[in-house]
């Protein structure tokens, strides 16, 4: 089993910046991708960001391109997402997820930390 353990988010203006961090614990080395995933009221969860565990080789959305950077401590077990100008549909409930097999099925799944964006 992996748990993983979401920080970082907050109420920000249009324009400013946030990094959220996930902390994995158990089975880390377990993990072959790690990732972020949104949900904005009302949506279906959206990808954002991936990265993999070992290469570091990551991934975007073309909604966050340029803007947010997906990054990983490997001796933390920890993974960042360093999210730059930000705009009101940036607003979401932003989860940390974690990939075994690196088949784009999530296995395991943070709390969720809410991202709100105002304009």
């Amino acid at each position: 089993q992996v748990q993983l353990v979401e920080s970082g988010g907050g109420l920000v203006q249009a324009g400013d910046s946030l990094r959220l961090s996930c902390a994995a614990s158990g089975r880390t080395s377990s993990i072959a991708v790690m990732g972020w995933v949104r949900q904005a009221p009302g949506k279906e969860r959206d990808f954002v960001a991936t990265i993999t565990w070992s290469g570091g080789n990551t991934y975007y959305a073309d909604s966050v391109k340029g803007r947010f950077t997906i990054s990983r401590d490997n001796v933390k077990n920890t993974v960042y997402l360093q999210m730059n100008s930000l705009k009101p549909e940036d607003t979401a409930v932003y989860y940390c997820a974690a990939d075994r097999y690196n088949d784009r099925n999530w296995d395991y799944w943070g709390q969720g930390t809410q991202v709100t964006v105002s304009s």
